[in-house]
């Protein structure tokens, strides 16, 4: 795993502060390439050939190609076998040097060729091109800076290192803070940051001589394939499928483990890696003394059952200080309620292995989210006439008290109803949207409503367009994995794992595992109202009854209990002290939450959290 960072003119000294801004992605080894119409950095955590012949930049035989590269290509012993054939000529036994000949035989068609996760800038000396190129399900990030009237382009595995160019002004995207309230993340292809984007999942980008174009190559497709199985034969293929995919994430040349929360996910990848190693296997999970929050007991009894080598990490008291520094490696504000558990236990993961995999994707893939459940519990919800909804069950059950567990039936039916009444346009997003009409109408300032559109689904429309599933739950797949998970989930997990210079792979995400999924009906993956339907099916007889058979919890951080607690005083001064809060909202509403959230009489720590980070990185970046 690496970091890449670059520019469309030459200037070493930029892109060397560049490059040690993103040292934490790569601390084994540096370089860089600089000609007259490009400049090049690279930061390499060794993986796989860790010898010189693996250093980056990396080039063709007559240099005539220069790639920087971050993220692994598991088929790459295949596509090394198929060009070698082909005559091309290798120096290395790294899976970066096939991307460079793959791009000699193939073109831009090198990336229908890879399958794994991957970032990388691809600079073409003689054709003086540019090619930026993002994985199809988007699982490593690459942000560029390009503005219109201008030619410059900036680009970086992370933010951080794009405005190491102080011509870059700072300038908050007052659009994307409004997204971000509701959805708790930044869309792409907007970032924060005015003028500086994501390169959006399975596109890439081409810059000659400063114009900039930006393709799409691949998207979920959800037609059938051919030849149709039946549900037996499908679910046999998915667990080979789910073997190959993991056997597939095991090649390295340094030690690796797994996360285990003890859910179906990555008890899942556990059962698969013990087929494969016979000896030590790490497991790595996170615990609360409050039991809502926590799956200790799962976690362990899949340790046993696996024979692993387990270590828990225990959480209950967060320091301000953590949030603030998962913030810095974020870039943006993203209010994940596990991202800071994450962080920590990236840290405790790197003290003993290089890599780590992990088990995200399933829940997108398999309809394992509550949304989905939800969705399918408002067809009948949305038979009551939409007055009695809204004003009369909205209302009482807007009413009864917050309760201290994470879930219970009174936290979920509240939850249910305020995404019930949201429109239907944000489909199954909209018990993931934290915010509604009346709560944004009080909470930004007048002068902030004339630089935004208020039109929280607006870009789910767009997605949902896209979309040739032929049934609801493949659509809100669809939407969850294109629009919600990449932008979120898997930014998280790439920049909390690259602060402690720790890759993780997410084998449950491998692209041809993702389009034989896409291919199955709807209610193979959410038959009534249980989740994962076809996945546990898979999972008979490789894991405990009990463990193919539970629900989805999540070690999600007790924020709610917090914000009452030990932050409490932490976030009044933060957010009454803030200048992006009391240029752009209204502080007597943000008080307000406050009290009645501190009161229990509403419970609002999405809000409250959203907004101290919100307040954290715009000191962080701003002042």
């Amino acid at each position: 795993m690496c970091g890449i960072c670059g520019f469309n003119w030459k200037d070493e000294e930029l892109i060397k502060r560049m490059n040690d801004r993103i040292v934490h992605r790569g601390p084994d080894q540096d370089g860089i390439y600089c000609d007259d119409e490009v400049s090049l950095g690279h930061r390499r955590l060794s993986i796989i050939d860790l010898s010189e012949h693996g250093r980056q930049p990396m080039y063709n035989e007559d240099k005539s190609i220069c790639l920087i590269f971050n993220g692994e290509i598991y088929n790459f012993p295949e596509l090394r076998e198929i060009l070698l054939q082909k005559g091309h000529t290798f120096s290395s036994n790294s899976d970066s040097e096939v991307i460079i000949h793959a791009y000699e035989e193939y073109g831009t068609g090198v990336l229908d060729k890879l399958r794994g996760m991957f970032a990388f800038a691809l600079y073409d000396v003689k054709e003086k091109t540019l090619l930026l190129a993002r994985d199809r399900i988007g699982i490593k990030p690459l942000y560029y800076y390009h503005k219109k009237g201008n030619q410059k382009l900036v680009f970086a595995s992370e933010i951080k290192a794009i405005i190491e160019d102080k011509s870059i002004e700072r300038k908050l995207s007052h659009q994307a803070l409004y997204d971000y309230i509701g959805f708790e993340f930044v869309p792409a292809p907007a970032t924060m940051f005015q003028d500086i984007y994501k390169i959006p999942a399975g596109h890439y980008l081409i810059c000659r001589n400063g114009d900039i174009t930006i393709k799409q190559y691949w998207d979920l497709d959800f037609a059938p394939k051919s030849p149709v199985l039946s549900y037996d034969e499908s679910v046999e293929k998915l667990r080979e499928m789910l073997d190959h995919a993991v056997k597939s994430h095991l090649i390295s040349d340094v030690p690796l483990g797994v996360f285990l929360s003890g859910g179906l996910d990555s008890s899942t990848i556990v059962a698969m890696m013990r087929r494969h190693i016979s000896g030590s296997l790490k497991t790595f999970t996170i615990g609360y003394e409050d039991k809502t929050f926590s799956e200790l007991e799962y976690a362990a009894q899949v340790a046993e059952y696996f024979d692993t080598d387990h270590q828990v990490l225990m959480l209950d008291d967060i320091k301000p200080e953590y949030v603030e520094k998962t913030l810095y490696h974020l870039d943006e504000p993203m209010t994940d309620l596990s991202t800071v558990p994450l962080y920590l236990l990236c840290k405790q993961a790197r003290e003993h292995v290089t890599v780590c995999l992990s088990g995200e994707g399933a829940d997108e893939s398999f309809a394992g989210y509550d949304r989905f459940k939800a969705s399918k519990m408002n067809l009948l919800f949305r038979l009551m006439p939409g007055p009695v909804r809204k004003q009369i069950v909205g209302r009482m059950i807007a009413m009864l008290p917050d309760q201290s567990q994470k879930k219970g039936a009174v936290n979920m039916l509240k939850r249910f109803v305020e995404g019930a009444n949201l429109p239907p346009e944000g489909h199954h997003l909209r018990w993931q949207y934290f915010s509604n009409e009346d709560q944004n109408s009080l909470l930004f300032n007048d002068q902030f409503k004339s630089q935004a559109l208020f039109d929280p689904f607006r870009t789910i429309r767009e997605y949902s367009e896209r979309c040739n599933a032929g049934d609801r739950i493949n659509k809100e797949i669809y939407l969850d994995m294109r629009y919600m998970m990449t932008d979120s989930v898997l930014m998280k997990v790439d920049k909390m794992s690259m602060a402690s210079s720790l890759e993780v792979r997410v084998p449950l995400l491998d692209h041809v595992l993702v389009e034989f999924l896409a291919s199955l009906p709807g209610d193979w993956k959410l038959k009534g109202l249980k989740t994962k339907y076809i996945f546990r099916s898979a999972l008979k007889g490789l894991l405990p009854d009990n463990i193919v058979n539970r629900g989805k919890q999540g070690y999600s951080l007790p924020v709610k209990h917090l914000l009452r607690g030990d932050m409490k005083e932490y976030m009044v001064t933060l957010l009454n002290e803030s200048p992006i809060i009391r240029e752009n909202m209204h502080l007597g509403f943000v008080n307000r939450l406050i009290k009645e959230h501190s009161d229990m009489v509403h419970n609002h720590n999405h809000v409250l959290w959203a907004l101290i980070n919100i307040a954290i990185w715009h000191n962080r970046f701003f002042k």
